[in-house]
């Protein structure tokens, strides 16, 4: 971990902490990370564009004192209706990768589709549904990071678990009794002392991991079906909301999730190879 400081143009000092991240062959992580990433924490007060570009100058120095490789990145999180920052942001090249969204209305009613049901997953989907999520992650790596060799390996324990028990609120969409659809979900505590609360208020939050339709069905409806049913179990439950990540150069993503109530939270801006960082 390293603080980082720096003076604007008008002399207003901000300061950052910098904190590397290296990933493991076969970690979890890599399913969305490079395996070396430059997570920047900055700390600009009011400064605003000056304050974010001055330290972006202070990381690219620090980069120059130790270069990074091919599979690295520059990470920074932030609010993301903070327009003056997404201008600095955009000057030194990052772009704006992941979102972090949220929803709180009360779910709208789930419209019924002829010939679609939505039930829960079962210990024999499994093969369906790793196919279903290996197709989902294979169109967002084209506005993404690109899709790992070892991806389904990766996946495939935690999903086994998940239908295996029975427990865990994972849906899927069947058409003419073929599975067509998934929606992955979990449910995720946010206490005081737990690192979801830098990202979410308090609470108990469904997060919506996985969820997508089969190319060739897509437009049917198949995705809001599934989507309005986890919402509408998480209500039933309790939940103080629902919340996923979407990429918003993902063409399908960006206006789906918007549509279903989703608000960007948080954004997660890369610039990928670390080394790309103006």
């Amino acid at each position: 971990m390293t603080e980082l400081r720096a003076v604007t143009a008008a002399g207003e000092r901000v300061s950052a902490v910098l904190h590397r991240e290296r990933h493991e062959p076969g970690a979890v992580e890599l399913l969305v990370s490079a395996a070396e990433v430059w997570r920047l924490f900055p700390e600009i007060g009011a400064t605003g564009t000056a304050g974010m570009d001055a330290l972006l100058r202070a990381l690219r120095a620090e980069l120059d004192r130790d270069p990074p490789g091919e599979d690295s990145a520059c990470v920074v999180t932030w609010p993301s209706r903070d327009a003056e920052a997404i201008r600095a942001f955009l000057d030194h090249g990052l772009a704006p990768m992941t979102a972090l969204a949220v929803r709180t209305a009360p779910p709208e009613p789930v419209a019924e589709l002829p010939g679609v049901t939505i039930r829960r997953a079962r210990p024999e989907d499994f093969d369906a549904a790793l196919d279903l999520a290996l197709e989902i992650f294979d169109y967002s790596t084209l506005v993404a990071l690109p899709r790992r060799e070892e991806t389904a390996e990766v996946l495939a324990p935690d999903l086994r678990r998940k239908l295996d028990q029975g427990t865990a609120p994972v849906w899927v969409a069947e058409v003419d009794g073929v599975v067509a659809g998934l929606a992955d979900c979990s449910w995720v505590d946010v206490t005081a002392d737990s690192g979801a609360a830098e990202l979410l208020p308090l609470g108990s939050w469904g997060y919506l991991n996985n969820v997508g339709t089969a190319r060739e069905l897509r437009g049917r409806g198949i995705g809001r079906a599934l989507a309005g049913t986890t919402h509408e179990y998480f209500r039933e439950r309790g939940a103080t909301g629902t919340y996923l990540y979407y990429n918003p150069p993902n063409p399908l993503s960006s206006v789906f999730w918007h549509r279903q109530g989703y608000r960007p939270l948080l954004t997660i801006w890369e610039v990928r190879p670390a080394s790309l960082l103006r």
